[in-house]
């Protein structure tokens, strides 16, 4: 029995070394391969045709709206996100969990589905499509409409870091503070900022990525209009089906730095969380 015992570790060691490379192949076929081919069709003619088709008219329009949409709705998830999480956080009132559920919609819906949600309000035969009308406001094939659905899809993240952040730090600090004299705003510059940064940052960083990506909602609302209602992700597709294939890998390279980017900002932001809970 003893000698049995200490030989079946030895017998299931290949276990893990399988698993390892069942989880690197897969990575290799839905990442790895596919993000090294678009590095590669970008530079395949050298790095002048690259820098080329950055300076096309077309796309830097799309990168500026890209760049702009997500400079609007950064600030707005942002404020939105931590009013939010302070009241789900700071208060139990009935219909918490629906608040939160609600909060978390842009997760579980598709992000075309958010964009016909948006046509059935705001378009042309839309609940609000005819006040619109009436007043000369265009929503849907425009920029506000892009906003929204930018918005839309990028609203949970700093919501749902903070709201955890808040809830392990508790209120007996505020609290103090407020028996020192501090108002609320004192209190939440001074003591419940600090305390959340961190997570803040790493929703900031979520949210933007979110917003700069965006492909679905933003598809079906804006209408994809060269040089008009055409982000970056929308560029990338325009070019494809137009057969400029360097043109359309060449946004797609600037997107995956993007997301690469992301990632290192996201790593270093966990790494400083871990320091702060050991300290």
């Amino acid at each position: 029995m003893t000698t049995d015992k200490v030989k079946n570790p030895k017998k299931q060691s290949w276990v893990p070394g399988v698993l390892i490379g069942i989880a690197i192949a897969y990575l290799a076929l839905v990442q790895y391969i596919p993000t090294i081919n678009v590095f590669f069709q970008a530079f395949k003619k050298g790095f002048d045709p690259f820098i080329s088709n950055l300076t096309r008219p077309e796309f830097l329009h799309a990168a500026w709206l890209t760049l702009l949409l997500a400079l609007i709705a950064l600030p707005i998830n942002t404020v939105f996100g931590l009013c939010a999480a302070w009241a789900i956080s700071r208060h139990k009132f009935p219909g918490r969990a629906i608040v939160i559920s609600i909060i978390d919609l842009p997760f579980s819906i598709s992000p075309v589905v958010a964009g016909l949600m948006l046509v059935l309000l705001y378009g042309r035969q839309g609940w609000f499509g005819g006040w619109l009308q009436a007043h000369d406001i265009q929503i849907i094939f425009g920029f506000p409409g892009m906003l929204l659905a930018t918005a839309f899809v990028s609203m949970p993240f700093v919501a749902r870091e903070v709201i955890p952040v808040l809830e392990e730090f508790g209120k007996e600090q505020e609290e103090a503070a407020k028996t020192l004299g501090a108002n609320d705003w004192q209190t939440f510059w001074r003591v419940t900022l600090p305390s959340i940064r961190w997570g803040l940052l790493y929703g900031l960083i979520l949210t933007n990525a979110r917003a700069m990506g965006e492909f679905g909602a933003v598809s079906v609302v804006s209408g994809n209009i060269a040089n008009t209602t055409q982000t970056l992700p929308l560029f990338v597709e325009d070019a494809y089906k137009q057969y400029e294939t360097e043109a359309a890998f060449s946004a797609a390279v600037l997107l995956a730095l993007l997301a690469v980017v992301t990632l290192v900002l996201k790593e270093i932001l966990e790494r400083k969380t871990r320091i702060k809970d050991v300290e």
